[in-house]
């Protein structure tokens, strides 16, 4: 039985609490829970919310993640065993600080990135692998969808599908419409920053970049999704994807977008309102991109409009026995099934429910090493086997 602190009330935050709940109603692994953020009402609403559809308490509390002495503050008083970070990614270094100066597991779900460049890079984290080493720590790092799922499912594949995997496509399918004429799924300001970055790709040993949504390709998606136009971009798991599939010879990540969220974006970022350096407005700094996402609808008011599906997955090539095989493992995911489930749309759901397990895993021990990991170092069977019980069941067939 283990004590979790969980650090962000927005729409992940939101799941994760609920999450944590079902899995201390079911398998009594959390015994104590807090939820604590900047804006002590969003974690009250929370609460109330996963009393009513889980039937257990967890408490609440208000806490600066910028300030580590805040943080380390809170930590002695709750006296977690380990802290689930689910708030901003520039917030991500002083939470791993907090932890370390208070000796608590940590787990997170995206890398950390600096205010002022928009990049995933996993340096600022994995620099931080022998302070965790020594104190005899975990530090999990991306422990949501994408990174964390696809993660664990290309290491899944190598060890029951694959002897060797020499090509990897992950492909993110947001098929659902929440009939809002432009807003993003989850943190707009971190969405924006992620989709406008330039795109980059590994191949033969190099990263090749390209313009920003230049590449484009149409895949067919299962579940009744059908075909959608899918846009090269950069993620933070293909980072240490490279690093721990050995002999991948070339690796990709994909996202769908409508036509009418690009058209959009491209305007925005025509007139200004997707920069991310402060500029001067009437005597004081502004950062556009900041002022573009308190205008636009918050993600967690999205949950009762989207209509549809997500489907997330991995597309592999690789050798068995000597032979050509390609699978691809994924995970369908219903936007109206998540919200009638915990109250949140299933971009929210579908980071979640694996940052719960992940904090589950290291909690039961499964998962615990001292130092900072990524999600395919571990074994991916446990981690398989509850997203199934945990409601992210997921499919692996093989393609031509």
């Amino acid at each position: 039985m283990a004590r979790i602190l969980i650090i962000g009330a927005g729409g992940v935050g939101s799941v994760v609490a609920h999450k944590c709940a079902q899995a201390a109603r079911e398998t009594g692994v959390f015994e104590h829970i807090t939820l604590a953020s900047r804006t002590l009402a969003r974690c009250t609403d929370i609460a109330r919310s996963v009393k009513a559809r889980m039937g257990v308490d967890i408490a609440t509390a208000q806490v600066d993640a910028d300030n580590v002495p805040d943080l380390c503050t809170l930590i002695r008083a709750v006296q977690p065993d380990l802290v689930c970070n689910v708030a901003l990614p520039y917030q991500d270094l002083h939470i791993m600080d907090a932890c370390l100066e208070c000796r608590v597991h940590y787990v997170d779900t995206a890398n950390y990135e600096p205010l002022d460049t928009a990049r995933f890079e996993y340096k600022w984290q994995w620099a931080y692998a022998d302070r965790f080493r020594e104190a005899g720590l975990t530090a999990l790092l991306g422990s949501g969808f994408d990174p964390g799922v696809t993660n664990v499912f290309a290491a899944w594949a190598l060890k029951h599908e694959l002897d060797e995997v020499h090509v990897l496509d992950i492909i993110d399918c947001n098929a659902g419409d929440h009939g809002k004429p432009f807003a993003t799924n989850f943190n707009p300001e971190i969405n924006i920053r992620e989709v406008t970055a330039p795109g980059r790709y590994w191949e033969h040993g190099e990263w090749v970049e390209t313009d920003p949504l230049s590449w484009s390709m149409t895949y067919a998606f299962p579940d009744g999704i059908g075909p959608r136009k899918c846009y090269l971009m950069y993620h933070e798991e293909l980072e240490s994807l490279v690093n721990n599939l050995k002999g991948l010879r070339r690796a990709r990540f994909w996202m769908t977008f409508s036509d009418t969220y690009l058209n959009h974006l491209k305007v925005l970022g025509n007139v200004g309102m997707t920069r991310i350096d402060p500029v001067r407005f009437q005597g004081r700094d502004i950062v556009p991109i900041q002022f573009l996402s308190a205008l636009l609808p918050d993600p967690a008011s999205l949950g009762p409009l989207t209509r549809g599906k997500t489907c997330i997955g991995d597309l592999l090539r690789g050798l068995k026995d000597g032979r050509e095989k390609n699978v691809y493992i994924y995970n369908v995911c219903d936007h109206q099934a998540a919200y009638a489930e915990v109250g949140s749309q299933a971009i929210s759901y579908t980071t979640g429910v694996p940052a719960m397990i992940g904090s589950k895993l290291i909690a039961q021990g499964l998962w615990r090493r001292p130092g900072v990991w990524n999600m395919e170092q571990f074994d991916p069977d446990p981690f398989m086997a509850d997203l199934n019980v945990y409601g992210l069941p997921w499919q692996c067939v093989e393609v031509k």
